[in-house]
């Protein structure tokens, strides 16, 4: 073919491609079947010498339109996907895996555990290093399914000793089911990577069986291996697995000071801050009111009553012992020029108080105390509270205006 050939034909695929593209960003997946079709076909009549396997292409497009078009069926879909695994050797194990989700999406767990397998078995020329993390991959995903297939027995177990008897092929076949999916489990884990499910799903074996040495060392090595990647769940896991096991305050504390400085807006901030407000330690308490003030520098802890609540009970404590007013000090620094807006608006004084009389009470007392007693958040709320005789909000108000000279020395 002429040089001109050949660039129109490239100009042409080039085309057909950004058509694919565009009906499916516009989820008109009818239209980017057609194109789809209409360019596998141009790719047959391709007889270039610069040809390029485009086979990853095909797979991935052709995948996505099979799981949008509402009518297309299993079969077809399985067709397809048989169909790629002869295209590519290369992609083969990546193939495998990616029918094996979309089997387990539509409940058809026995066919993708026999979908692993295949691939388990499947060999070709020498063994390279991508090959052998995929291969990796392939166990660990038949691990979780081994996993699952275990803790169905173990619930028709538990069940079965509630009534008063033991059956023996159950406890059997669930340890089979244990053992196949401890060895590929604790294989993958080994790689550095994020391996959330897979750690929690080896941890609850290990821990079903008693052995709570090995859970924990696994947990640390998820956390602290400096070859694996930041990840605040690894903390999660170890600081849920130290509690669960009534570890001591300090290996909890020290779980969470590392969440905290991941993952400041974390859910379990409010656990981290009731227990270093609980500390003897003048230190722990401090960071306690930091990680406070931190948590509710996000939106999403905006309403958080019980954030408000840690928060306005930590600052009245300070303020009635009057020691450590510095610290609310150095907190207040570095947000006094936002937090009014975010937080203290008269906007949101309403909203808080039609919504949530207890959020707004927390806030209003936190606010009274920070921005004083003229502040537009602390009056409605206060005024509202008194005008529909609520006791603690007349008790706040007199609070608020006994500790007048506190807003003075925290505004410097």
């Amino acid at each position: 073919p002429s040089h001109e050939h050949k660039l129109n034909f490239k100009n042409s695929k080039e085309a057909c491609l950004s058509y694919i593209q565009d009906a499916m960003l516009q989820k008109q997946w009818k239209r980017a079947a057609e194109f789809l079709t209409f360019y596998i076909e141009s790719l047959e009549k391709d007889f270039s010498r610069d040809y390029v396997n485009p086979s990853e292409m095909i797979w991935r497009i052709g995948t996505e339109i099979l799981c949008h078009r509402s009518h297309s069926n299993m079969k077809e879909f399985n067709s397809f996907i048989e169909q790629m695994k002869t295209l590519g050797v290369k992609r083969y194990l990546k193939v495998c895996l990616e029918h094996a989700f979309h089997l387990l999406c539509n409940g058809r767990i026995d066919e993708a555990y026999q979908n692993l397998s295949v691939a388990e078995s499947w060999r070709f020329g020498e063994q390279t290093a991508i090959q052998d993390k995929e291969m990796k991959l392939i166990r660990a995903y038949r691990g979780l399914l081994d996993y699952y297939s275990w803790s169905k027995q173990k619930n028709i177990l538990l069940e079965h000793n509630q009534d008063g008897f033991e059956d023996l092929s159950v406890e059997q076949e669930m340890h089979s089911f244990f053992r196949k999916a401890a060895v590929n489990l604790k294989e993958i884990i080994k790689v550095p990577g994020v391996w959330d499910l897979f750690v929690k799903c080896y941890v609850d074996l290990l821990e079903f069986y008693g052995d709570h040495n090995e859970a924990r060392q696994v947990l640390n090595e998820y956390a602290y291996n400096s070859k694996f990647p930041a990840n605040p769940n690894a903390h999660v896991y170890l600081y849920q697995f130290l509690k669960r096991h009534g570890e001591s305050k300090k290996s909890l504390i020290s779980a969470l000071k590392i969440l905290h400085d991941i993952v400041p807006s974390h859910e379990l901030m409010i656990d981290f801050n009731t227990m270093l407000q609980k500390s003897k330690k003048r230190k722990k308490r401090r960071l306690g009111l930091e990680v406070i003030f931190a948590a509710l520098d996000y939106a999403g802890w905006k309403e958080n009553v019980k954030a408000w609540s840690c928060l306005a009970r930590q600052v009245k404590q300070i303020v009635i012992s009057d020691k450590h007013l510095d610290w609310i000090k150095q907190e207040w620094n570095s947000r006094k020029d936002w937090w009014p807006a975010f937080h203290f608006s008269r906007y949101l004084a309403k909203r808080n108080w039609q919504e949530n009389e207890s959020l707004a009470y927390e806030k209003a007392l936190v606010a009274g105390i920070l921005l004083g007693k003229d502040c537009k958040y602390f009056k409605y709320v206060s005024h509202q509270g008194c005008k529909a005789q609520v006791k603690r909000f007349r008790i706040l108000k007199k609070f608020v205006n006994n500790h007048k000279l506190v807003y003075l020395r925290i505004s410097g």
